[in-house]
């Protein structure tokens, strides 16, 4: 199909390649150029499918309606798949397809069809290959593939051929195996999810990819692998309405869903019903999920279900091509029927935003009560063996009742829709007293930094007061020393009096009233940890635990480690001829208030200087995240920088001239202005 598409002349430079003739590297290259679209490229698709349409388009006067719309609504790349009502029609509509996509440059062949008169009027070499040596007369028509669905055409069934490789009975064997069976209508939901919880508790048991099972599980999974060559006789008819049925009068979508504490799965069905009163029930589509391994209530479960069923009958509404009734959804849980029919009571967010959905595609009048016996998705939620699954017809021909008139229907008697006062779902409203005892609670350090607006005035504050702190350690370590060393000589008991005059001595002996260079430091080391702790305590804690800082923080860019409880910067720069703190500089937040006093003091540093000078200054000691926006935020309000920059003011013009003056500056006599009398 792509080579079927040129390239436009002006674009075919961009898919140039380099070529040896006949594979020979010692000839010359030889340059050449796609004029047609190639395996490969991702604009191929797109392209292809677009000229397709096209061609549709514009042809629409030349070709009949069916034709047109089987092309724009019925190809899926370059497969059409169609179904007509009868073999006339379906003889004229390949006829209009073939004339209509030659029209376009393409060319439809590989034709297969359930009708051998349809076959008939074909050309052989244009049949699908499995059908070109056929006698038509007497052969069996063949198994084909429909977009990787196996198509029985001699039965107009839906098959399945197996074919399970040899894999290791391990956890990446089993998901190999599960994977590899494509049922996308989920005819086999129930029993592929017996296999689905097999490799849940796999994962439950948190085993690598390759290691050995338990023998428990590999009895279940070798018993669920002999049942799966059961299936090789399993079919499901095709076509939705039987044959003989006559027109359909009406068609109606059923959903069933339902959910267990092992998995939970969703059924829908389709109920017509033709002329003459007769009503059939046919499967669409199935699908079936395993719980969380995080545990989940079952109401949870039933409303997810429930959630399922109904953007399946919004995603069908689209797909049917024809008119449908009304929807039915169906669920033999209560207590999703109370949270669908409620419009007073505020649920929490997990069943607010599903009641959210389902409201929004459906309305609570759709939704009906169904028994757990009489409800199909009970076996997408518990799944079943092969055995049973063979024996089961509720599964693919829908429940009894639905064959029936709908006075026959289930119906919930005494039901009440009023939810209980009681139920975990629902938000209840608390009242809350607040007190003004919100100062005492205020984490003192923090009213500490935020009570200084200059960065020196705070390391010299929080300098003596570590210095205050060591002084009282120091007096409490001596004051026991002296204490054991007295009741070590044999006084048992000492005296307070002579405790005190020790102590004085030993304070008189003090020296150095004054903060030094270390103090200072000791204090900016203690501040930005502060800060750290209060933008930066998940990774804080991470690197302590010897973990990784997790990839949504928004430092890990950084590689950030800990060095002597300060957050620092990562990198390759530790081989650097660079100061310690300049190769790995702390991390600090933006958004922060002593960022802002850091920031403001190396502005003041560099002479009031502009924004890039600022941040060089920084970044010699601290890491800003964000740091331009966090410099130029603190710049802007800088009251001297704002007074030396700001424009020379001017005089306002004269809105109106005065009689006999020109236009001019207001104030301003000069000969030109002055003239006239």
């Amino acid at each position: 199909m792509y080579h079927q598409v040129r390239v436009p002349d002006e674009d075919s430079d961009l898919l140039r390649f380099l070529w040896w003739p006949e594979g020979d590297l010692n000839q010359p290259l030889r340059e050449y150029k796609m004029v047609v679209h190639l395996f490969g490229a991702k604009s191929s698709p797109s392209c292809a499918n677009y000229a397709l349409r096209r061609t549709a388009e514009d042809g629409k006067d030349r070709s009949s309606p069916e034709a047109v719309t089987t092309i724009l609504e019925h190809f899926y790349v370059d497969d059409c798949l169609v179904s007509v009502s009868d073999k006339k029609k379906a003889i004229s509509l390949t006829k209009d397809l073939i004339a209509l996509c030659k029209s376009g440059g393409f060319h439809l062949a590989k034709w297969s069809s359930n009708s051998r008169e349809v076959l008939s009027s074909l050309p052989e070499h244009e049949r699908a290959k499995e059908i070109k040596n056929l006698d038509l007369d007497r052969d069996e028509l063949p198994m084909e593939r429909a977009l990787g669905v196996d198509w029985c055409i001699e039965s107009d069934s839906f098959k399945f051929r197996i074919l399970v490789k040899n894999m290791p009975v391990t956890r990446r064997g089993i998901l190999s195996v599960v994977s590899s069976i494509y049922d996308p209508l989920g005819f086999l939901s129930p029993f592929i999810l017996m296999a689905k919880i097999i490799v849940q508790n796999l994962c439950r048991l948190k085993l690598t990819w390759d290691d050995d099972i338990p023998e428990e599980i590999a009895n279940r999974w070798f018993a669920w692998l002999s049942d799966l060559s059961r299936f090789a006789s399993f079919s499901v008819k095709r076509c939705i309405k039987p044959e003989g049925f006559g027109s359909v009068v009406s068609a109606q979508l059923h959903h069933f869903s339902d959910a267990s504490e092992k998995g939970y799965g969703v059924v829908s069905y389709v109920r017509i019903e033709n002329s003459h009163g007769q009503i059939h029930c046919s499967f669409l589509l199935g699908k079936s999920r395993v719980t969380p391994l995080k545990p989940v209530t079952v109401p949870r479960l039933e409303l997810a279900a429930a959630t399922i069923a109904v953007k399946m009958d919004k995603l069908m509404k689209q797909e049917f091509r024809m008119d449908l009734k009304e929807s039915v959804l169906w669920t033999d849980s209560t207590t999703v029927l109370r949270y669908i029919d409620n419009d007073c009571a505020r649920f929490k967010t997990f069943v607010a935003n599903r009641v959210s959905t389902i409201r929004e595609n459906s309305r609570p009048a759709q939704w009906r009560y169904v028994s757990t016996s009489s409800n199909p998705a009970d076996h997408a939620s518990r799944g079943m063996n092969a055995e049973h699954f063979m024996e089961c017809q509720s599964w693919i021909e829908g429940p009894d009742f639905l064959a029936k008139d709908e006075s026959h229907w289930p119906v919930l008697s005494e039901f009440s829709r009023e939810i209980s006062d009681d139920d975990a779902e629902v938000k209840h409203k608390i009242t809350v007293n607040l007190i003004d005892a919100v100062n005492s609670s205020t984490d003192p350090l923090f009213k500490l930094i935020h009570h200084y607006s200059n960065w020196h005035s705070l390391r010299k504050a929080v300098a003596w007061m570590l210095r205050l702190k060591e002084l009282l350690r120091n007096l409490c370590e001596q004051r026991k020393i002296f204490k054991s060393q007295t009741q070590s000589q044999g006084n048992q008991t000492v005296k307070p009096k002579i405790v005190d005059d020790h102590m004085q001595k030993w304070k008189s002996g003090l020296k150095g009233t004054h903060l030094t260079v270390e103090d200072i430091r000791r204090s900016e080391t203690a501040i930005i940890q502060f800060s750290q702790r209060q933008t930066f305590h998940k990774e804080l804690c991470a690197l302590q635990k010897g973990d990784k800082v997790k990839r949504s923080s928004f430092i890990v860019r950084l590689d950030p480690f800990l060095q002597d409880g300060v957050l620092r910067v990562g990198g390759r720069l530790h081989q650097a001829a660079l100061p310690e703190h300049t190769r790995h500089p702390a991390i600090l937040a933006k958004n922060n208030h002593v960022t802002t006093l850091i920031i403001r003091n190396a502005h003041e540093e560099t002479g009031h200087g502009g924004r890039n000078h600022t941040l060089a200054r920084l970044r010699e000691r601290v890491w800003i995240c964000k740091g331009n926006a966090a410099v130029r935020s603190v710049l802007s309000r800088c009251v001297k920088c704002r007074k030396s920059q700001t424009a020379v003011g001017e005089q306002l013009c004269c809105k109106e001239e005065l009689p006999g003056f020109s236009t001019r500056l207001l104030g301003r006599t000069t000969a030109e202005s002055g003239s006239a009398k």
